[in-house]
């Protein structure tokens, strides 16, 4: 699998975290090749990277057995209507990571082609740390499972799920999932100024504390549940603290928080899609 050729149409943050987590995984520089319109992102990620960059897509396809579509999704359709020529005569195993863009409309704009994998990514991946949903074609076989596996691994978790639908709650629990986090964080770092700690003190002592209870919860053989009992004392601050957040619904809170974001999701792909019977 080392010496298959990783081709990303679009050089953008998630691109290059995907490439800085190959590089790191020691894969080889010669073997990866990005087409970018842009030429100060293009000089970058040669300079960082020593990879193969270029502003022809055509090139990057023919050059590619795993193609990578790391573009917006507003110009997806535009760009791979573009590349289905060259798609259909190099014939990779395509990649999307665009979110909302659904299989049957990127087939579509891909002259009916079916090797494809989509994926979910979320925004830690660009420090190695992300958490990724995929879902290939049932055309594709395990090889190119394994490959499409092994880029997303590169850059954190890498799980399948059963069937596509599955990606508008992905999208909601992990892909838009950082933002909640860092909006507890926002949450709890203003109300320790409001207690009397100093801006630095509160923004140090939220950031650890969200970091070792998610590194507990990763390492621990104990569900979140469990956990949570484990360190609420009857009477104590931590269950007065919790009694508040209940009385609030907080759970009931979330549970509408992600069904608004799937529902969303599901809207944006319909919408992203709309050309697809034209």
């Amino acid at each position: 699998m080392r010496n298959t050729r990783i081709g990303f149409i679009g050089g953008g943050n998630m691109a290059a975290s995907l490439i800085g987590g190959l590089v790191a995984d020691n894969w080889s520089t010669d073997q990866i090749y990005v087409a970018e319109p842009d030429e100060g992102c293009r000089e970058s990620l040669s300079s960082r990277f020593s990879i193969h960059t270029s502003h022809d897509n055509h090139s990057v396809v023919m050059a590619s057995d795993i193609l990578v579509l790391a573009v917006k999704p507003q110009v997806m359709r535009d760009v791979t209507t573009n590349l289905a020529e060259a798609v259909l005569r190099k014939r990779p195993l395509v990649v999307s990571i665009a979110a909302g863009v659904r299989m049957v409309d990127l087939s579509h704009w891909l002259g009916d082609y079916l090797s494809l994998v989509r994926c979910m990514p979320n925004t830690p991946a660009q420090v190695g740390s992300g958490a990724t949903a995929l879902y290939a074609d049932p055309s594709v076989d395990n090889a190119g499972r394994d490959m499409a596996e092994t880029v997303m691994r590169a850059v954190g978790l890498a799980l399948w799920v059963d069937n596509e639908s599955q990606i508008d709650a992905v999208t909601a629990l992990s892909g838009s999932g950082p933002a909640y986090f860092f909006y507890v964080m926002e949450a709890m770092e203003q109300a320790g100024i409001e207690l009397g700690l100093s801006r630095e003190t509160a923004r140090l002592l939220t950031l650890q504390t969200a970091f070792g209870a998610s590194k507990m919860a990763l390492e621990s053989s104990d569900s979140p549940r469990e956990l949570r009992k484990k360190v609420t004392s009857p009477g104590g601050t931590t269950e007065s603290a919790l009694t508040v957040l209940k009385e609030g619904q907080f759970k009931k809170l979330f549970a509408q928080t992600l069904n608004a974001a799937c529902e969303r999701s599901k809207k944006l792909a319909t919408k992203l899609g709309q050309y697809t019977d034209e």
